[in-house]
């Protein structure tokens, strides 16, 4: 028995591999890529970026909307999985194929359309796998156990794809057949961690299809959901604190802590053990959340991480430059211990939600819940950033040249605005998080009822959702 639910976990958490590592890959190796091997100015480059990123935003809901109403033997969402395996695999040589046509413009058609592709596979893995993390067992401290090993699965993946892609690049004096063999290589071990997902995790709970009209305002209509609005709060704190920093991560280390004459997009030794050790200490530290959602609940993990999160963040605003590089470590992986508690405990309320939602709604609205959630985090994310670039940018932050020299430093001005973006962003954003884990509600015990009225129609709704 446990032998068949460790297998049902590894292949569960399989599919991100996928999720955590193209994510990597993509924001460490793609522009890079787009200016050197294919030679876009870094102007185009940001609108083929942002383009791509708003249909990647749009299509989330709509991937939502078409799986809650899919039927097949195969169920709602793994359906999906195992039909685009192999455009995972497609998708991901496009996007790094070095285009060569003599007209920029026809370069510029050529990698948005490829982008727009893989974004589209992308969505359409993504999007039923996290509505699968719903359906895969309906039990409370068994979700937050999967979403563990998937978590896991997820961060393994990043650490991988922060490394081995630019190795593999290196190997080859072109640049152009390293991109390939890589994109190859990449996109082999994500199609078949997809479709082991898609063949091997069989849902507990099976749901009716959902007889809806796709809308905004049906797309929305988990917003009247109150544990739901509490759950994307949280969520969405936590993704626009770690898009924020690890998008300033390698700045700080490269220009502030080491003074490195490294040109801008190539990290430093120092740069990369640190993201490393960050990585590991997310992994490190998952069986001790797991055992504190355990013994205290799910929103205590979450304010206990949050908590070191913030503390060592303002660490930033005084350690000192050319400190030693053992310094950076410890700040590194006691900050990536704190970040792996709010970064699990979203994940394993979602399924408690879409229950709670299903006596709400009366309908069981994983897809459409999920494909709003991830709607609201890009659009968050992207206007996130754009204005921390912004700030660094008015700050006097100076890009590399393209084909030009390297930049050897940065002036103290935007150096400042860094440290301060890197110390206060964790310290706005999981203050916002931890308020709203004290009004959030759903326990073991109140799961429990839940599932109960879920599974017992005698029991009343109205009693059930009192207060939620």
């Amino acid at each position: 028995m446990k032998h068949n639910e460790l297998k049902k976990k590894l292949a569960f958490a399989s599919a991100d591999i996928f999720g955590g590592g193209s994510f990597n890959i993509v924001n460490f190796l793609y522009p890079g890529f787009l200016a050197i091997t294919v030679g876009i100015s870094p102007y185009w480059i940001g609108v083929v970026i942002l383009v791509a990123r708003i249909w990647d935003a749009i299509t989330d809901p709509l991937m939502g909307h078409i799986s809650d109403r899919t039927k097949s033997k195969m169920g709602k969402r793994r359906i999906y999985l195992m039909f685009a395996a192999p455009f995972v695999l497609l998708s991901m040589f496009l996007l790094f194929f070095p285009y060569s046509f003599s007209s920029t413009g026809l370069r510029v058609v050529a990698v948005l359309l490829s982008y727009l592709i893989f974004t589209t596979v992308q969505t359409s893995v993504m999007i039923p796998y996290y509505s699968l993390s719903s359906e895969i067992t309906s039990d409370y401290q068994k979700r937050a156990s999967y979403n563990s090993y998937r978590l896991g699965f997820s961060i393994f993946s990043s650490i991988l794809c922060v490394a081995v892609p630019g190795i593999i690049v290196g190997m080859f004096g072109d640049r152009a057949i390293g991109f390939q063999v890589m994109s190859l290589s990449f996109g082999l071990l994500f199609a078949l961690s997809v479709l082991f997902t898609g063949l091997f995790a069989r849902e507990e709970i099976q749901t009716p299809i959902v007889e809806t009209k796709l809308s905004f305002k049906g797309m929305a209509k988990p917003l009247g959901l109150r544990p739901f609005r509490q759950y994307l709060g949280m969520f969405l704190v936590l993704q626009m604190s770690m898009a924020i920093m690890s998008g300033l991560f390698f700045f700080y280390v490269d220009f502030f802590v080491t003074k490195s004459e490294t040109a801008l997009g190539n990290p430093t030794m120092v740069g990369l053990i640190s993201a490393a050790l960050m990585f590991s200490m997310q992994i490190v530290a998952l069986p001790v959340y797991l055992k504190m959602i355990e013994k205290k609940g799910k929103t205590f993990a979450y304010r206990f991480g949050a908590f070191l999160w913030i503390i060592t963040a303002l660490f930033i605003l005084v350690i000192p430059a050319n400190v030693n590089p053992i310094m950076i470590y410890l700040l590194a992986a006691v900050m990536g211990f704190g970040i792996s508690g709010p970064g699990l405990v979203p994940h394993t309320m979602y399924g408690d939600v879409v229950d709670a939602g299903q006596i709400k709604f009366k309908d069981r609205l994983d897809g459409q819940m999920s494909g709003f959630t991830n709607f609201i985090n890009k659009i968050a994310q992207a206007v996130g950033l754009a204005l921390v670039m912004f700030l660094i940018g008015l700050a006097g932050f100076q890009e590399q040249p393209l084909n030009g020299p390297a930049i050897v430093g940065q002036p103290d001005s935007a150096l400042l605005m860094i440290r301060i973006i890197m110390s206060l962003a964790p310290l706005i954003f999981m203050s916002i998080g931890i308020y709203i884990s004290y009004q959030y509600k759903i326990d073991a015990k109140k799961q429990k009822e839940i599932t109960d009225a879920i599974q017992d129609l005698t029991i009343s709704r109205e009693e059930i959702i009192l207060g939620l």
